[in-house]
């Protein structure tokens, strides 16, 4: 489905980024487009892949033109830029604004404007029942997507999301700060033992993603159904995965952060399509004309429940650290620790 396309990432140097990079690269996809503002991964990426391929553009989501000009010739939008630490959002919640939603308005006014065919934008858990400002930011993030999809037609540009947990060891995981504590023989620092997690892995995410790219409708978000630990046996399953005495310490909950994560809420629920291993949201196809919705009431809303990491699937100690070891940068730190 890629075959001679383009593709363009914004927010490219991250990790979804590279792992879209690493699955792509040596498929017949045309040129890959990293758009970003930081020059300093680009080069570093560059100097990685060393692919033909690949293209940098530095720009910014915030700035509307940036886009435009790196957008001529685009097919495909992935839309991965974003400002994802809860706390430094909380402090900062203009920038968030700034980035998570206008910026998200700016990559889907220019990529309309110049044909591109799908955007796929990827938001986040805690966009549902949002109680931090970066859940709040892509919250509305998601409200443009939908309100944007209806202001164009699907067979020119398709406009669709994808939402999803906690990505192990991504940038801002708590897996690398725990393999760090561990490896300085330092305590294990917890905000709260029996907070509960959503399990991804980088590649699951990308193949949301691609689930999404080729099976949503306009306006649609995509939701991948994923097993949760609690972070008190996250920590436990690296500790005897790297055979570690360090002490746990629980130091109390962070600013923004909730006890259970939701990735539908109770209301998507009710309306949400059960795909098998992925929820569809379909977007909501109601006009301003409300007087015959509150006639009819919504029924369903009262018997639905929320689907969060609290009620879905939960991994023991075991499991986790069958988790944990599919992932690369776990093996390769065990393996790295072993030989010190």
């Amino acid at each position: 489905m890629f075959k001679d396309k383009t593709l363009m990432i914004t927010g490219g140097t991250g990790s979804f980024g590279n792992a879209v990079l690493d699955r792509f690269l040596k498929t017949d996809i045309k040129e890959i487009r990293i758009f970003s503002r930081d020059e300093k991964k680009q080069d570093d990426m560059r100097k990685k892949y060393n692919n033909s391929k690949l293209k940098f553009y530095i720009g910014d989501v915030r700035n509307l033109q940036s886009i435009k000009d790196a957008l001529t010739g685009v097919d495909y939008v992935f839309h991965a830029a974003a400002l994802k630490q809860v706390p430094s959002c909380e402090f900062f919640p203009m920038q968030a604004v700034q980035t998570n939603i206008i910026g998200t308005d700016n990559v889907l006014t220019a990529s309309i404007e110049k044909g591109v065919k799908k955007v796929v934008c990827l938001s986040t858990d805690k966009a549902a029942y949002p109680i931090n400002a970066m859940g709040m930011s892509k919250a509305l993030m998601e409200k443009v997507l939908v309100a944007k999809s209806r202001t164009v037609d699907p067979e020119k540009t398709l406009i669709c999301g994808t939402r999803y947990g906690n990505v192990m060891a991504s940038r801002g995981s708590v897996i690398p700060l725990f393999i760090e504590q561990i490896k300085n023989k330092k305590p294990l620092t917890i905000t709260n033992p029996d907070m509960t997690r959503f399990l991804m892995s980088l590649e699951e995410a990308v193949e949301l993603v691609l689930f999404a790219f080729e099976n949503a409708k306009t306006g649609d978000r995509m939701v991948q159904k994923a097993p949760a630990s609690t972070i008190r046996d996250l920590a436990q399953a690296l500790k005897e995965l790297f055979n570690s005495d360090s002490e746990i310490k629980i130091i109390g909950t962070r600013h923004g952060e909730k006890m259970h994560e939701t990735l539908l809420t109770k209301e998507e629920f009710a309306v949400s399509q059960d795909l098998g291993e992925y929820y569809r949201i379909p977007a909501d196809e109601r006009d301003l004309n409300y007087g015959m919705y509150f006639e009819d009431g919504e029924e369903r809303l009262s018997l639905d429940k929320e689907y969060n990491s609290f009620n879905t699937q939960r991994l023991n100690v075991e499991q986790v650290k069958e988790k944990l070891l599919e992932l690369d940068y776990v093996r390769n730190e065990i393996q790295r620790w072993k030989e010190q």
